[in-house]
């Protein structure tokens, strides 16, 4: 089936070469998989009657497929996939936000990581500064040609305005991904592009007028191509070998983090939001030994034990899954601090009978207490579930 697509596509370009990385890829063989990795891999093509075609066959071949295989994905299984903004701003919603409405939802929910004015706090890089009125003239940032700035901003390096959208649109915030409506997205991209001087105070961006704001941008001409990731035939900024046949079965590991740094900053298997299949290791563990190849069951069973199954036993694991849900482990760890004091930390300083003012606390979120990170407001999560967080930190028992 493979083959016949290639053909059916071979007169779009750079469509071949995804095909094959496709087909390469190592990854779960279900129908709607296969249909969601064929798609992602060809949104951003400039053919889509390339992806149409890809998606048309993949689904009218599903019948042939093995049985176990899973089922055919459907429109709107497809569609919620299908979200991604490209440079020339395919695939953007009709929407429209304004600055002064940006700056009310950053003040509720960025504001706490990036800033009142995009400067960011201590643990993430700033997203305005260091552009000029005269770099939206040539479109090229002239403090990236030089040393001259502590700190490399987002907004010095923002080629492409759809990258900003897509990624706030996809990923922010931190805490509830994919939360914002596709007015706020606009609003909040407004706010951020006023904050660079690039719009005016009562500016609103839209799908109507956000290309001609695309030719505003600062760094509108820095993006390159003299690189193997745009021309697979040029150098590769990282020289190395691979192996396709006779290759070694074990593989010998030359450095590992050291043991006393393995869990400097929390078990990062804790620190994952749920949105994604990714998991980071749990580092509360020794380090492997060695690098073991392992059947897709086994691989399985690991994850399952390394990000399901709780530290602790009875009500104090559902409170633990319960923070996990609304990821407050993506800024507390249990036992050690990350971007928020630990859980244990809270337990100690709060008491038991002090659960409900803590509710309140999580609930409005504030500053000052534990330094100078501020927690956002958790007003989206439910009261019951903010009343069974705040009894199991007070009670300390974990």
């Amino acid at each position: 089936m493979f083959k016949w697509v290639s053909a059916q596509i071979a007169g779009c370009e750079g469509t071949l070469a995804a095909l094959r990385a496709w087909r390469m890829r190592r990854c779960a063989t279900a129908r709607v998989r296969l249909v969601h990795v064929a798609v992602t891999r060809l949104a951003s093509i400039s053919c889509r009657a390339a992806l149409c075609t890809l998606t048309g066959v993949v689904v009218a071949n599903a019948a042939s497929l093995p049985s176990n295989l899973g089922r055919t994905a459907t429109p709107a299984e497809i569609r919620a996939w299908d979200i991604d903004v490209r440079p020339d701003f395919k695939g953007l919603p009709a929407g429209s936000g304004s600055v002064s409405t940006g700056q009310d939802v950053w003040e509720a929910k960025c504001e706490s990581c990036h800033g009142a004015f995009g400067e960011s706090n201590e643990y993430f890089t700033p997203i305005i500064g260091h552009t000029r009125p005269a770099d939206s003239q040539t479109g090229r940032v002239a403090a990236l040609q030089g040393e001259t700035v502590p700190q490399r901003t987002s907004l010095m390096k923002l080629s492409q305005l759809s990258t900003l959208w897509d990624y706030i649109n996809r990923a922010m915030p931190w805490n509830a991904p994919k939360s914002l409506s596709t007015d706020d997205v606009y609003a909040v991209t407004a706010y951020i592009l006023n904050l660079g001087n690039i719009v005016p105070a009562d500016f609103v961006l839209s799908d109507k007028n956000i290309a001609e704001i695309q030719k505003k941008l600062p760094n509108r001409l820095g993006l390159t191509t003299a690189h193997a990731m745009w021309n697979a035939k040029d150098k590769p900024d990282v020289q190395g070998t691979y192996c396709v046949t006779n290759c070694a079965r074990e593989v010998t590991i030359t450095g590992r983090l050291p043991d006393y740094a393995r869990n400097a900053h929390g078990n990062l298997v804790e620190q994952n939001r749920i949105i994604g299949a990714i998991r980071g290791v749990d580092s509360t563990r020794p380090a492997p030994t060695a690098i073991v190849v392992a059947t897709a069951n086994a691989v399985s069973a690991t994850v399952i034990s390394s990000t399901v199954k709780p530290a602790v036993a009875g009500s104090n694991a559902d409170s633990l899954k319960l923070a996990q849900k609304h990821a407050c482990t993506a800024c507390h760890g249990v036992n050690t601090k990350i971007l928020g004091p630990s859980f244990a930390d809270i337990g100690k300083k709060y008491g038991t009978a002090s659960a409900g003012s803590l509710a309140a606390k999580i609930k409005a979120g504030g500053s000052g207490v534990w330094g100078s990170v501020p927690m956002p407001s958790q007003a989206h999560v439910p009261d019951a579930d903010i009343r069974a967080i705040a009894e199991w930190l007070a009670a300390g028992k974990f």
